[in-house]
C-alpha cells in the first residue's frame, strides 16, 4: 500500500525523490519486520492480559503427559496478535500487484482460521480435543492444493487471469500441458541437474510441503513455544532464496531460477524475524 501511495506522490510531485527508496524489496523488509515488531511489543502484553482476565486458557488432556497438567489455563489464541501483525505489516508494505505474496497471505490466514476454531472448541465447548484430526487435516488440504494448482501455473504466467486461462487450457488438452523448467526440482549443491516434475508432481511437492510444514510447526510448538526459533530461521532462510530467485541478477550469478516477483516474499518473509 505505501508502496502505491509512494508512487503516486512522485508522479505528482517529481521533487520528492527520496520515496525511490520504497521500490527497494529490502528496505520494505527491513521496514515490515520494524512493524510487525512494533505491532507485537504495543499490542501483545494488552492481549495476554485480556486473555487471562476472560480465562481464555489451554485445556490439557487429562490423559496427557503428567507434568503438563500444570500448564493448563494457559493463554491460548495467542495467533490472534500473530496474525494481525503479519496482516498489517505485509500490507502496508508489499506491492499489491504481487501474486506470490497474496498466495503466502491467504494460506496464513487460512489457516489461522483453522487454528482459531480449534482454540475456540476448546475454550468455548471445553473440549480438549478442539477440532478433530480429520476435520482440520481436510481443511488443511482444501487450502493446501488450491494454492499448489494456483502456483504450479502462476510459474509462467504473471496475471490472475492468465493463470486460469493457462489451467483450463490444461484441462481441456486432456492434462497434458507441461510447466517451464523452471518449475522443475533442483539438487542442492547441483544446479546443473533438475528433475521435471510435470503439472501433477509440482502440485503434489507444493502440496506436501503446506500442510507437512504447518503440522510439522504443530508438533514441534507443542505447549512451551519451541517452534519460534525454527521459523525464524527458516523463514529467514526461505526470504533469502525468495530474493535471490527474485532477481535477474543475483539468480544468473548463482544458477538460479529467475521467476520475476519472487522477491516480493522476502517482505512477508522478515516479519517472522520480529516474532522472534
Amino acid at each position: 500500500m505505501l508502496l502505491s501511495l509512494a508512487q503516486w506522490l512522485q508522479t505528482y510531485f517529481p521533487e520528492l525523490g527520496f520515496l525511490r527508496v520504497f521500490q527497494y524489496i529490502t528496505f520494505r523488509a527491513v521496514m515490515a519486520a520494524l512493524t510487525a515488531l512494533l505491532i507485537g511489543l504495543a499490542f501483545g502484553p494488552w492481549v495476554i492480559r485480556r486473555l487471562t482476565e476472560l480465562k481464555i486458557g489451554q485445556p490439557i488432556r487429562e490423559y496427557g503427559v503428567q507434568q503438563h497438567l500444570a500448564k493448563s489455563g494457559t493463554p491460548t489464541m495467542g495467533g490472534v496478535l500473530v496474525l494481525i501483525g503479519i496482516g498489517i505489516s505485509t500490507l502496508l508494505w508489499f506491492d499489491w500487484s504481487n501474486r506470490f505474496v497474496w498466495v503466502v497471505m491467504l494460506v496464513t490466514m487460512g489457516f489461522g482460521l483453522i487454528g482459531w476454531v480449534d482454540d475456540y472448541r476448546k475454550v468455548v465447548n471445553k473440549d480438549p480435543e478442539g477440532m478433530r484430526s480429520r476435520e482440520k487435516f481436510l481443511w488443511q488440504s482444501i487450502i493446501g492444493l488450491i494454492a499448489a494448482i494456483y502456483l504450479a501455473f502462476s510459474v509462467s504466467e504473471t496475471s490472475f487471469l492468465g493463470v486460469v486461462q493457462l489451467f483450463f487450457r490444461w484441462v481441456t488438452s486432456g492434462f497434458s500441458t507441461e510447466l517451464p523448467p523452471k518449475a522443475d526440482l533442483m539438487l542442492p549443491f547441483f544446479k546443473s541437474i533438475s528433475y521435471p516434475l510435470g503439472v501433477f508432481g509440482f502440485i503434489g511437492l507444493s502440496y506436501l510441503v503446506i500442510v507437512g510444514t504447518s503440522n510439522a510447526v504443530n508438533f514441534t510448538d507443542g505447549l512451551d513455544g519451541l517452534a519460534i526459533m525454527p521459523v525464524v530461521m527458516v523463514g529467514s532462510a526461505l526470504g533469502v532464496f525468495a530474493y535471490v530467485t527474485g532477481s535477474s541478477v543475483y539468480s544468473r550469478y548463482l544458477l538460479f531460477p529467475y521467476i520475476p516477483g519472487a522477491g516480493e516474499l522476502l517482505i512477508f518473509c522478515a516479519r517472522w524475524r520480529a516474532r522472534g
